[in-house]
C-alpha cells in the first residue's frame, strides 16, 4: 500500500487555518516523533481528509449495487456492465477492486499519528489521550467501510506493521467487527481521559462534536451502529449493547437535526462534493424502483424524503435501463456527506428493539420517522406484526432516510434480503460483496 498521509490537500484550506512547511509537497512523509501541536492538528485533519477521499464514490457505487442509483456514463460503461452484470474485477483500484486502498490509506495515516502521539511533549497527557480517541474513532470508521463493502471473510486488521513485514493476516468478518467494536471502546476510554478540550480544531462537519464530550457522543453513535450490524450478522447480545448505548444518553440520539458530516468546498486545495451534478443533465440517475416504492402522504404527494432528494428529469434509456428521475440529494458543491446522523440512530434503536422482541418500542420509532421525516401516516398495527415484517418496515424507512448515503446494499446483505428481485434486467447479477483486491491476494502467495 502506498504510504500517504493526505496532509498536503489541506495546505490552502483557510477554514482550518493550516500552516504547512512540507519539503516535498508531492510526497509528504509520515509524522515524526515529538510532533508539535501544529503537526498533530494538521495530521488529524489529514486523517479526516483521507477518510473523506472515498465517501462520495462509495455512496455512488453502493447505490448502484443496491439499486438506488444508475450512472449512464458514455465514457465508462463499467458502471453498468460491471456493477450490474459482472463479473466484478478485483484487478484494479476501481469498480470491483475499489473501496479498499483509500480506507487502508486512511488507516495508515491514523496509525502513523497513533504511533508517535505518546512522544508529543508539547501536549499534556490528557491532550494525547484526546487525540488518540479522535483518531482511533476515525480508524474504526474506516474499518467499518471496508467491511460494508466486503463479505468474503478476508479482512486484515493488524496492519500497523513495519515496512518490509509480511502482510497482515486475513481474519473473518466476525473477528474484524469484534476488533472494530473493541477499538471504539478503546477510543472512548482515551477520550474519557482526554480532559474537556481537544488540542486542535475539527472542521465544520463536527459542529457540536468538536470537544471531548461531544466527540464521545459521535464515538458511541458509531459503536451503536456497529453493534446493530453485528447483531444482524448473528451476535444476539450485540443488540442489547446497542439498545443500552442508544437509551443511556451516551449518543446524540433524539437531538434534532444532529449529525457528523464530511465537509466539501471549492476553496483552493480542497475538493467539491463530486455527487453534486446538474440534476437534468448529469450522468447519475435515480433507479426507478426508488420512485415506485415511495409512499403517498395522507394529503398529496410522495414521501418528503423522496421529493427532497430527487427531481423529475427527461427520460433516458441506456442498455435497456431507463430513468426519468435525477438526484438533488447533494444540491451543491459544498453539500455535506454524513458519517452518521440522528435519523439513522432512531432507526438503529428500532432495529435493536425489534430484535429484542420489543415491538411497541420499535414501532414507535418507525412511525416517528415516517411522520417526522417522510410526512407519511403511521403504520397502523405495526407493533402487532411479526419481527420479519417490522424489520421490513425498518429497512424501508432506512432506504428513504439514508437515501444515496451508502447503506442500502449493506442493509440488504446483512439482513439476508439480497435477492433476484433486485435485478432490473434478466441478465443482471446481484452481488453480495466486492472481491478482495488482487494485490492483497497476491501479496500473500
Amino acid at each position: 500500500m502506498k504510504a500517504t498521509t493526505c496532509l498536503l490537500a489541506l495546505a490552502a484550506l483557510g477554514v482550518w487555518a493550516c500552516d504547512f512547511n512540507i519539503t516535498d509537497p508531492n510526497s509528504p512523509g509520515p509524522i515524526g516523533t515529538d510532533p508539535s501541536r501544529a503537526d498533530v492538528a494538521d495530521h488529524v485533519i489529514g486523517v479526516i481528509l483521507a477518510a473523506r477521499s472515498d465517501a462520495a464514490d462509495w455512496n455512488l457505487d453502493a447505490g448502484i449495487l443496491g439499486r438506488e442509483a444508475y450512472r449512464f456514463d458514455g465514457s465508462d460503461p463499467r458502471f453498468i456492465s460491471e456493477f450490474l452484470n459482472g463479473p466484478l474485477d478485483p484487478g484494479g483500484g476501481a469498480f470491483g477492486g475499489d473501496h479498499w486502498i483509500e480506507e487502508y490509506n486512511a488507516i495508515l495515516s491514523a496509525n502513523q499519528l497513533l504511533d508517535v502521539i505518546g512522544t508529543a511533549t508539547r501536549l499534556t497527557a490528557a491532550e494525547q489521550n484526546g487525540t488518540r480517541g479522535v483518531v482511533e474513532t476515525l480508524k474504526a470508521y474506516e474499518f467499518v467501510m471496508v467491511l460494508m463493502g466486503h463479505a468474503e471473510d478476508s479482512i486484515p486488521v493488524d496492519v500497523d506493521l513495519p515496512i518490509g513485514a509480511p502482510p497482515a493476516p486475513l481474519v473473518s468478518n466476525d473477528s474484524a467487527f469484534t476488533f472494530v467494536s473493541s477499538l471504539l471502546d478503546a477510543a472512548d476510554a482515551h477520550l474519557a481521559a482526554g480532559g474537556t478540550a481537544l488540542p486542535f480544531t475539527l472542521p465544520a462537519g463536527f459542529t457540536g462534536f468538536a470537544d471531548v464530550a461531544g466527540y464521545r457522543k459521535f464515538n458511541r453513535a458509531l459503536k451503536a451502529a456497529v453493534e446493530v450490524y453485528r447483531g444482524s450478522l448473528g451476535c444476539a447480545a450485540c443488540y442489547t449493547t446497542a439498545k443500552t448505548l442508544l437509551e443511556s444518553g451516551a449518543t446524540f440520539i433524539d437531538t434534532s437535526a444532529a449529525g457528523v458530516y464530511f465537509d466539501y468546498s471549492t476553496n483552493p486545495g480542497d475538493a467539491p462534493n463530486p455527487l453534486f451534478q446538474n440534476p437534468q443533465t448529469g450522468e447519475n440517475f435515480v433507479n426507478p424502483r426508488i420512485k415506485d416504492s415511495a409512499e403517498t402522504k395522507p394529503t398529496t404527494g410522495l414521501d418528503d424524503r423522496f421529493t427532497s432528494k430527487t427531481v423529475p428529469r427527461p427520460i433516458t434509456t441506456t442498455e435497456n435501463l431507463t430513468s426519468d428521475v435525477g438526484w438533488i440529494r447533494y444540491p451543491a458543491t459544498t453539500a455535506q456527506i454524513p458519517f452518521i446522523k440522528n435519523e439513522e440512530l432512531i432507526l438503529l434503536r428500532a432495529e435493536a428493539n425489534n430484535a429484542l422482541a420489543l415491538p411497541v418500542l420499535a414501532a414507535n420509532d418507525v412511525n416517528y420517522i415516517r411522520v417526522t421525516s417522510g410526512g407519511l401516516a403511521p403504520i397502523a398495527g405495526l407493533a402487532a406484526q411479526t419481527q420479519a415484517q417490522i424489520l421490513g418496515a425498518i429497512l424501508h424507512e432506512r432506504m428513504y432516510s439514508l437515501l444515496y448515503e451508502g447503506h442500502r446494499w449493506f442493509d440488504l446483505r446483512r439482513t439476508g434480503r439480497l435477492g433476484p428481485y433486485l435485478k432490473d434486467r434478466a441478465t443482471d447479477a446481484v452481488f453480495p460483496t466486492l472481491p478482495i483486491p488482487l494485490d492483497e491476494v497476491l501479496a500473500r502467495k
